[in-house]
């Protein structure tokens, strides 16, 4: 897999899990986190909330760097028409693993692959269905007293210790970690950014 040209794609994102997911994939990357509102605005779809976040966050950071891809992305977890954010506090956390335990809920994750200069830009949402075991009160207790929930959407992580909580995925794994990597990759190929060694331009 190669570029087209002498730019590395710019992540607009400071997830850790996405940075991991693309450079495992043998991508060159410029981290560059965008300042913008990730406020959900009130009355929008969960598609539609992650594909203005996503949108937003790309055209922001392709303002700074108009000779780049730059890859923008927003992830949220959704019961029950609610959406789980960033618990902030223990408590918050509890709530919502309570929340997930024995049931079925969906990750939602919007991208954005764009270009300034070339005035192309692409914008997709993958849903991923996500089965959690009934949780005990000790398991819960015992997991939000580990680091892990605080900066995870929906409280956990399905790539870290959480994945004891999680019975069935339906769909990409991937999507669940923060970014559908199977999606990006054919977006990037399909707007001519990368190109798989071999493959004829």
């Amino acid at each position: 897999m190669k570029w087209m040209d002498e730019h590395r794609l710019v992540l607009a994102s400071r997830s850790p899990r996405r940075r991991h997911l693309l450079t495992q994939m043998g991508l060159d990357l410029e981290i560059l986190p965008a300042d913008v509102d990730e406020t959900p605005a009130p009355g929008l779809s969960p598609v539609a909330v992650v594909k203005t976040l996503a949108e937003n966050k790309a055209c922001h950071v392709m303002q700074q760097r108009r000779q780049a891809w730059v890859l923008g992305a927003d992830t949220i977890v959704v019961k029950d028409g609610r959406i789980l954010g960033k618990p902030e506090n223990p408590g918050q956390a509890v709530s919502m693993l309570e929340c997930l335990s024995g049931a079925t809920h969906s990750v939602f994750t919007g991208y954005t692959v764009g270009h300034h200069t070339r005035g192309k830009m692409i914008t997709c949402a993958i849903e991923t269905s996500v089965v959690f075991k009934a949780l005990t009160k000790q398991e819960i207790l015992w997991y939000t007293g580990t680091h892990e929930p605080y900066d995870k959407a929906g409280g956990y992580a399905v790539q870290g210790l959480g994945a004891f909580m999680v019975k069935e995925i339906r769909g990409s794994w991937a999507n669940v970690v923060g970014l559908p990597v199977c999606e990006v990759i054919q977006t990037l190929v399909s707007l001519g950014a990368i190109q798989f060694q071999g493959q004829k331009s």
